[in-house]
């Protein structure tokens, strides 16, 4: 295993930031697009609330993969080219939103209702109530499923090595498929998985123990 970890350890640690940066990427825009889906599914407007509920009901059950090959195969026969990266980065971003909506929805709606009407009496508008009193509280209470949705997404961009995303799993697919060294190869790719996910199992844990208690 060494021996094959210093012969392909560049090819490893290519894929390895590649991981990284699709991971950092969907994880930012998920959350936000997730974010933003959470409260227009509260809204009091009908239209603008049974589109968002349409939005993350059809991505919460159709899979992932069909998602990333609609970007990788589909969208280039009409209105755009999507290289392996972009495409896998793109649907990995759309599926995790529709969870992470779910996920802060029941959280915004733990919060009493009196912190939105504490909110407005104080002179805040709607956004800002929802920005600096009930959005901070709802992410507080859900710091273990949102954590749990990041994990998700760290092991779920392996789903770029479908589309030759140039990931770890692609890397690692590569080497296994030159090599035959295949037990090795993905030993060393779970542990680079690990290094991402455990740590951030442990910061999640810390988060949820700390605020808990706040």
């Amino acid at each position: 295993m060494a021996q094959l970890f210093q012969t392909f350890s560049a090819d490893f640690v290519s894929g390895f930031k590649y991981t990284i940066y699709a991971s950092l990427l969907a994880l930012v825009f998920s959350l936000l697009i997730g974010t933003l889906m959470a409260i227009l599914q509260l809204s009091h407007n009908r239209i603008i609330r049974g589109l968002s509920k349409a939005y993350v009901a059809f991505f919460r059950n159709i899979p992932l993969l069909i998602i990333v090959m609609f970007f990788y195969v589909v969208a280039p026969m009409y209105f755009y080219s999507f290289d392996g990266f972009q495409a896998g980065t793109i649907g990995l971003t759309i599926y995790t939103s529709a969870f992470i909506a779910e996920t802060v929805r029941s959280g915004i709606q733990t919060v009493p209702n009196g912190q939105m009407e504490a909110g407005l009496s104080s002179g805040f508008s709607y956004a800002e109530t929802l920005r600096y009193i009930v959005l901070p509280q709802a992410f507080k209470i859900v710091v273990p499923p949102l954590g749990n949705q990041f994990i998700n997404l760290i092991k779920n961009s392996s789903i770029l090595a479908m589309v030759a995303g140039l990931d770890l799993m692609y890397q690692g697919d590569l080497i296994a498929s030159t090599t035959f060294n295949t037990f090795d190869t993905y030993i060393i790719v779970g542990l680079f998985y690990l290094i991402l996910t455990l740590p951030l199992s442990y910061l999640m844990n810390y988060l949820d123990k700390n605020w808990s208690n706040a």
